[in-house]
């Protein structure tokens, strides 16, 4: 069943086309992901089909109750950002309408709630469009991404994984296709230039014809006769050559080394140690006394819920406070949201020079790989986008030339192509980061290191984010005994909710646990 059919729509920010859509729609339990570059038009393309606002051109029919969350939240209340977007999706959920749309709905959230709002969409029963960053987020409930890009929509199945892979795979095609259009089109150039040469040389008498001949056949008509031809030849060709498809190149981002000053002393050195730090504010405890160590070339992730104390924690670090010892060796950069760094009456270049030991062509490589590209790197940061800015700012830490960068969700405000162009550079710095995120994806991508912050306790863990959650999520030793009981206590529950509402994935479900069970029983 459609849900939502629209045909020929158009939509403009001021005087500029934003969105021109051929045709969509939405069908009953489709689980979609919009993603697209900050500015792209995704938030107004969900108001549209939300129905809060009207399409500058073409129809939008909707034969489903629509719920739109929205992005900008109110915030003028005693709650906390998490809070608000919380009880934004309860109250959503709450209306149960046939088609939901989330804009950004892991604002504010830590992992704990994001893992909560993917609970609740995973049991949803009716459709939802979601526009997130949190790439992970999209993985875990989408079936379908939806992408914008210069103003117009194109669909994939699966999730975000699903999708990169099939970008990379039509990235990989069109660089084979522009490969062998370039070489097409060197060899007609080449023909071309052959036949230019011949032509030219076509007012030159023939070696082999005498003078008597000469004056027999006629000279000069012979001559032009295969000048004329040489040249229809060599139009032919220009023909060709202006009837090849033509086939743009893949626009490949510059690699660069962001190479830290006097990383090969400072490797594996301790650089940070940290010794009995206690975090109280206002007479609140966030964790108890704690002791750990930061290395050179170390990637450390800080997670813990909203509230634990990271933000509490990087500023200590930061500020060098009682029990933080730093290396007099190292010069550490940061980078908070409130992006003071900036001067907003230069340019984006003038700002990440300022101060910075790199060339121009590296500052200006650097600023690409973040998709400023040639003369973007001129435009003043006050006309700039608020993840723009975000984006400049990095990029005036990353050339600052710090051994040690320490950064507080850095991914806020960045589309899902700036996040990713970002963790590139950070895999590429070979200097030491210190990060708070609640990016699941980006921590996975980074962290060699953690440092857990739960139940006032800060834990050290060596390894990887994917690492750190298979040890959270590994079971505590069972015996057999414990499991069979397990089963049948989930037996009970499926029997109990067959007899009132039967279903055929209940009776599989039913026929799982008692295949399970006989096989304990037989195992025992």
């Amino acid at each position: 069943m459609h849900l939502i059919e629209a045909q020929k729509i158009k939509l403009y920010a001021k005087d500029r086309l934003l969105l021109d859509i051929e045709r969509l729609q939405i069908e009953a339990g489709d689980r979609i992901g919009l993603v697209g570059r900050n500015g792209s038009g995704k938030t107004t393309l969900l108001h549209a089909l939300a129905g809060e606002r009207r399409p500058d051109a073409g129809e939008i029919k909707a034969r489903a109750t629509r719920r739109l969350l929205p992005q900008l939240k109110n915030t003028n209340t005693h709650k906390s950002g998490g809070e608000v977007t919380q009880a934004y999706i309860q109250e959503a959920v709450a209306a149960a309408p046939a088609l939901l749309f989330a804009d950004e709905p892991t604002t504010n959230l830590d992992t704990a709630h994001i893992e909560w709002i993917e609970s609740i969409l995973r049991e949803w029963q009716g459709a939802f469009i979601l526009v997130s960053h949190d790439r992970a987020f999209l993985d875990a409930l989408c079936t379908k991404i939806w992408e914008i890009e210069d103003g117009k929509l194109a669909e994939y199945k699966g999730g975000y994984s699903d999708y990169a892979a099939q970008k990379e795979l039509q990235r990989r095609s069109q660089q084979q296709a522009y490969e062998q259009y370039q070489k097409k089109k060197r060899q007609l150039e080449e023909a071309l230039k052959e036949k230019e040469r011949k032509a030219a040389r076509a007012t030159k008498k023939p070696k082999r014809v005498s003078a008597s001949e000469a004056s027999i056949i006629g000279a000069k008509p012979y001559f032009a006769k295969k000048q004329k031809k040489l040249q229809q030849n060599a139009k032919a060709i220009e023909t060709r050559i202006d009837q090849l498809e033509k086939v743009e190149k893949v626009k490949d981002l510059p690699a660069i080394r962001m190479q830290a000053a006097d990383e090969p002393a400072l490797k594996k050195q301790i650089i940070i140690r940290a010794e009995q730090v206690e975090g109280v504010v206002g007479g609140k405890t966030l964790w108890n006394k704690t002791s750990f160590y930061v290395r050179g070339g170390d990637k450390l992730a800080i997670l813990g819920a909203n509230g634990s104390g990271k933000t509490t924690l990087v500023k200590k670090i930061i500020n060098g406070s009682d029990g933080i010892t730093i290396s007099p060796a190292i010069r550490v950069g940061y980078f908070s949201q409130n992006l003071s760094t900036l001067d907003t009456g230069q340019t984006i270049l003038a700002n990440v020079s300022e101060n910075s030991p790199y060339e121009e062509s590296f500052i200006r490589t650097m600023l690409a790989r973040l998709l400023f590209f040639r003369e973007d790197v001129l435009k003043p940061v006050s006309v700039l986008s608020g993840g723009e800015r975000v984006k400049v700012a990095l990029a005036k830490l990353l050339a600052s030339g710090c051994q040690a960068l320490i950064l507080d969700e850095p991914t806020n405000f960045l589309d899902i192509a700036s996040v990713e162009a970002l963790e590139s550079l950070l895999q590429e710095f070979s200097g030491t980061v210190i990060f708070v995120s609640h990016d699941r994806q980006f921590v996975a991508n980074i962290a060699t290191r953690l440092l857990v912050i739960e139940n006032r306790t800060i834990t050290a863990f060596d390894g990887s984010y994917q690492e750190y959650r298979e040890a959270q999520e590994k079971p505590p030793a069972t015996s057999d005994a414990d499991d069979l009981l397990v089963i049948e206590q989930k037996i009970t529950e499926v029997l109990s909710r067959l007899s009132l509402d039967p279903s055929e994935e209940l009776e599989t479900e039913f026929q799982r646990l008692l295949q399970k069970k006989r096989a304990l029983i037989h195992e025992s």
